[in-house]
């Protein structure tokens, strides 16, 4: 068996990324001013920002099942057997829902992955994709996997503004003026499929302390049996320059000394309702 992944740009990897690792990417659907782009194809991050940061109307959608349809007809046509297409959590988007209904019509040959991750997490469940495909598991036996181990990961978010999740309607106006005074800085708990309200803090620098707090009480509670070895942790972010992610990873990395920290960058799709600067802690098992 020749099995493919496919994956979208939630999980942080673009087009070129997915060529590297030999993975197919679907690209997210950002819409500007009323017009529709595609993260990674005629949308960059930089040109995304400079949008936000001009007060451009934003919105998100799910790909459309027409275009997610075409790349699986492209992948199954270039000769592989089946494919595991591993969307966003279905606790944050529909788009996981709609694709397990496309999948129906391709007798078995299509299989949709819901492991509840987003971001860096759910990289990590496309890296252990590629691992199990190339140990010679079909689509259906890594959508099991993949779906067994659904929950050994966490994700911690902090925004810098309150601007975006009042636009998306996440807060309400009146609370984001009242923090946007306060400098109060929200974050933002990913255990699964929910997203929860974690804590709040004042300043980024408080922000970021609790971001490592929050890992390191995931590390005393929900590790304190686990198998070590297996543990990952990765940082993400919005950053407009590379240097203030790379200080953020580093700064994870001397708070989790022996762990070899990555960082993704957050997808235009995501950062449509962070903002810009946002950051982001968790913890991964690989399998």
């Amino acid at each position: 068996m020749k099995t493919a992944i496919v994956t979208d740009t939630n999980s942080g990897i673009t087009a070129e990324m997915g060529r590297k690792l030999g993975v197919f990417v679907v690209p997210m659907p950002v819409i500007i001013d009323g017009k529709t782009y595609y993260e990674g194809e005629n949308l960059t991050q930089e040109a995304f920002f400079q949008s936000q940061m001009s007060g451009g109307d934003i919105t998100t959608s799910q790909p459309s099942p027409g275009d997610v349809m075409d790349l699986w007809e492209r992948v199954l046509e270039e000769g592989y057997d089946d494919l595991v297409y591993i969307p966003m959590s279905s606790g944050l988007s529909n788009s996981c829902a709609s694709s397990m209904i496309l999948a129906r019509d391709y007798d078995g040959k299509v299989q949709v992955a819901d492991n509840h991750r987003i971001s860096v997490t759910q990289y990590a469940s496309v890296l252990d994709a590629v691992k199990l495909a190339n140990e010679g598991k079909n689509a259906f036996e890594i959508k099991k996997a993949l779906e067994a181990a659904a929950y050994d990961a966490s994700i911690y978010i902090a925004v810098d503004t309150l601007e975006f999740l009042k636009k998306g309607g996440r807060i309400t106006p009146a609370a984001a003026a009242i923090g946007s005074v306060l400098n109060i800085k929200p974050i933002l708990s990913i255990q699964g499929d929910r997203l929860d309200a974690y804590a709040k803090a004042r300043g980024m620098k408080r922000c970021q302390a609790k971001l490592i707090e929050a890992l390191k009480n995931d590390f005393k509670e929900r590790l304190k049996d686990a198998d070590m070895s297996k543990v990952r942790v990765g940082t993400a972010g919005s950053f407009r320059n590379s240097a203030d992610a790379e200080a953020w990873r580093q700064e994870v990395a001397k708070a989790f000394p022996g762990f070899d920290v990555i960082y993704g960058n957050l997808g235009c799709s995501i950062a449509t309702h962070t903002g810009p600067e946002a950051r982001g802690i968790g913890f991964y098992k690989v399998l």
